[in-house]
Order: C-alpha cells, then structure tokens, then sequence
C-alpha cells in the first residue's frame, strides 16, 4: 500500500475511512468540509473518483487484508461506497476493534441477495415470491408454480442490471444454467417477476443508538438496468403508500441494524402493493437528488449516521427535486457542454464525477429543484442529453 502523509484533521474531530474510491465516496467530500471531520478513502489509483478531490488517499486494495488493516489504522470509523469487501476482512477489522459501519452482519445483506431473502421473509416485510435453485429443473419447477416469465439473479456481484435475466420459458432456465459458471458460494435466486407500475426508492438514515430518519420516497426509471431518472417525491403515490414505503425502510434498517444510509428499493404493484427489490447499506444513486433538493443530503447524514451524531433533516427544500444521470455516450468531451447547459439554464445544477467517458458508464448526474414537475423533467432532461450528444441545441 502506498499513502498521502500530508493529510490532517483539526485537533479533536474525527476521521472516517471509506473503503472505495468511486462517486459515493467522492460526495462526502463536501460534507465532510463543512463538519470539518477528516475523510480518507481507498483507492486502487490516483484517477479515481474520489482520489481526485479527497486529501487522505490510501493505495490499496479493497479485498486485501493488509491493505484494508493498514488503511483503517488511524481511522475513528471505517465506511464503504460499495458493499464487496469480503466477509473475511470485514471480521478481522471487527475483530481488531475498529468501528465498521455498517456491521459485517448488517453488510451481509446487502452482499447476498439470498441471505437478503431469508432475513426480509422471516421479518415479514413484503417481498415477491423467491426460491434457491439448485438446478434447472428447481427453477422450471418455481416457473410452473408462479407463472413465466420469472427472474433469475446471481445472489452475489451483480449491479446495475448485471447479474440479473428474465427467463421466459424452460429452454431459456437451461441456456443460462448450462452457459454460466458461478463462483464459490454463488447461488441463483429464482423470484416471481413482478407485474409492477413503477419502481420506487425509500432512503433512511440510522445511528448506532437506534435514531432514524426517512427521506421522501422516490421514483426511480431504469434503462437498461441503470438508474437514469429520480423523482422526489414519487408522484402518483398517496401519502398512505408514501408511508408504508417509509415504515418499511425504517422496519428494515432496525431489524437487520443497519448504520449509516439505507435505500430499499421496491415496486409499486398494479394492485396498489409495495414489493422489495434489493437493499443497499451506503449512499444510493436514488438519493443523489438529495444534494441539492433536501435540508440534509444522503452524504452528511451518512456521515453523521456513522459517527454517531444526531441526524439532519431529510426533508425537501422545494415541491420537488429531479435528478437524472449522465451518462457516457459518444462525446468524450464533458467539460464544453457547460458553456451551453449552464447559459440555458442557470438554475440547473451539474455534478460530474471526474471518470473517463465510456458508453453507458455514470459520468455525472444534474439535478433540477422547483415546484413545476414537467418543468424540472424537461431541463434535467434536455441538459443530461446535451451533455451526452443526443441533442445539440
């Protein structure tokens, strides 16, 4: 491992580590300043996201042992902006006596789709109609019970559509069975597919003594497995399944004792139900709207979670608040459009995230914050597609 030794923290405040040095560790950077505590991240270079902007930087790996024991010495807390450490260093950080937030056991659930499964049903928290499959004729079985199509993952790696297929018959189980190795300790999950109107995201914030908070369900748009639209709050919903979603969230954060943020993203079913998809235990693509349109971003309060201070207010700061990805296209040049976006559209704001572009890769976000919906849609819209080429004027 190698270090930047310049880094400091004012006497008497903290330092939190992230293990990752991708955009989620990136944007604590900013809150990070404003509560004057220290951030050091890990990175496997100095061109990632996060290694531009943040001081501390540590050169290592996140699945080595020594690099991830090295890198927490020093550190008051040891966070994540991904959930791929393995499980073994996760103990023997735990074991060493450092504060690891959330915990390897919360982490788990997040790392295992399956482990996910077992813990959500035996909570009693809704969730579609799932089996393991041991075997193709496991999965054509689980088929023939719920109805085909059905939707076969890998419990482990997958993300951003990843690791996920839509299999719509018996020939189609046995091609993918029969063409895909999984590693040790991978095993598919097999789940109902669900009939859905549209897919949601409830975020909270939780403590390590048991405080929680709940930002305002969005809705999140998918293309192609990436996120490429949010919008706080989801409309369409009534302030009784806005709710329910929030209740759901903060039922899951206590039972699996999560800290720090936790998004639960769901499907709201044609018959007016709400499902859970999958969890993640960090900063989520589906809170980013909250930099620039809640009291207290995603980022503080994950912060503030795992030091265990008192949480901020996760309220909107306007009716509403859209966010939509950029993403790589084409145009390799990021930085022109600006003069174009900004002149356009003062009110729109631009986060990008300092990566190489590449067809499909998340590149930046922009976020526009009012009380006229169509409005904010048409802008977000139309500037995340200048900055790609799609449009040109």
């Amino acid at each position: 491992m190698t270090s930047n030794d310049h880094a400091h923290v004012a006497p008497g405040f903290p330092t939190v580590g992230v293990i990752g040095g991708g955009q989620l560790a990136r944007m604590m950077q900013q809150p990070a300043i404003a509560l004057g505590v220290g951030l050091r991240v890990l990175a496997t270079s100095m061109q990632e996201s996060a290694a531009q902007v943040v001081r501390d930087v540590r050169l290592g790996r996140h699945d080595s042992l020594d690099d991830v024991m090295a890198f927490a010495a020093g550190c008051d807390v040891v966070t994540f902006d991904h959930e791929h450490v393995p499980v073994e260093v996760l103990h023997a950080l735990e074991a060493a006596g450092f504060a690891v937030r959330p915990s390897s056991s919360a982490l788990a659930h997040a790392q295992d789709k399956v482990v996910m499964r077992e813990a959500l049903t035996a909570a009693g928290m809704p969730c579609p109609q799932w089996a393991v499959a041991e075997s193709v004729s496991d999965a054509v079985a689980f088929g023939d019970l719920v109805g085909w199509p059905i939707v076969a993952k890998t419990s482990r790696g997958g993300y951003d559509g990843r690791g996920v297929w839509v299999l719509a018959d018996t020939a189609s189980v046995h091609e993918l069975f029969t063409s895909t190795e999984l590693s040790t300790g991978v095993r598919w999950l097999i789940e109902e597919r669900v009939d859905f109107v549209c897919e949601l995201s409830a975020q909270v914030a939780r403590s390590p003594h048991g405080q929680a908070v709940a930002y305002p369900v969005v809705r999140t748009v998918q293309t192609d497995g990436i996120c490429t639209e949010v919008v706080a709050p989801a409309p369409g919903l009534t302030d009784e399944q806005a709710v329910e979603a929030q209740v759901v969230a903060l039922t899951v954060a206590g039972a699996l004792d999560v800290v720090g943020m936790l998004a639960v993203e769901m499907f709201q079913t044609r018959d007016g139900r709400i499902v859970i998809n999958e969890l993640a235990m960090r900063p989520h693509n589906s809170g980013h709207w909250s930099i620039d349109g809640a009291v207290t971003s995603q980022f503080e309060n994950h912060l503030r979670a795992v030091l265990d201070l008192p949480l901020g207010d996760p309220s909107l700061a306007a009716p509403y608040a859209v966010m939509v990805n950029v993403l790589g296209g084409d145009k390799p040049d990021m930085y022109h459009p600006y003069l174009h976006t900004m002149a356009r559209d003062p009110k729109i704001r631009v986060h990008m995230y300092g990566k190489e572009v590449r067809p499909g890769r998340k590149n930046g976000h922009v976020t526009a914050v009012g009380d006229d919906l169509n409005d904010l849609l048409t802008r977000a819209h139309h500037a995340a597609d200048y900055f790609t080429g799609v449009i040109d004027e």
